[in-house]
């Protein structure tokens, strides 16, 4: 897209989150992992769900349609949610879990079809899951 701002670097996001004033209470790579996982599998949900919609045999596309939503916007949440780190108790773990459990299904589902948006939109889902398992997997 012309005209469109530059997204930023993952060195941007590094910055700032290492002058958190809480920074010592999170791993920061891990912590970034994840952020980053999360957001590709955001776009790349949006994106299968998009062009399953737009092709062939729709009907039988829907259950990959609605959980590649579903997966885009639990996986949007918990991006946003682990940027801002700071002491807020448990409930993240929540937000996690819940992004590690809609990336599995998603993945399933998509790795059933084989268009290669749904094969890229599985591998996107299989990592996410895996980043936020490991980011939970180091935390407090």
């Amino acid at each position: 897209m012309r005209g469109s701002p530059a997204a930023p670097t993952v060195d941007a996001m590094d910055d700032i989150l290492s002058t958190h004033p809480a920074k010592d209470t999170f791993d920061l790579p891990q912590l970034r992992a994840a952020i980053d996982a999360a957001s590709r599998c955001a776009s790349t949900c949006g994106t299968c769900a998009d062009s399953c919609l737009h092709g062939d045999h729709v009907e039988g596309m829907v259950r990959c349609i609605d959980l590649c939503t579903q997966c885009a916007a639990i996986c949007r949440t918990t991006a946003e949610i682990l940027s801002r780190p700071g002491p807020n108790g448990d409930s993240w773990r929540s937000v996690v879990e819940a992004c590690i459990a809609v990336c599995r299904e998603c993945a399933k589902e998509c790795s059933s079809h084989e268009h290669d948006h749904c094969q890229q939109c599985a591998q996107a889902c299989r990592d996410c899951a895996d980043a936020c398992q490991t980011l939970l997997g180091v935390a407090d």
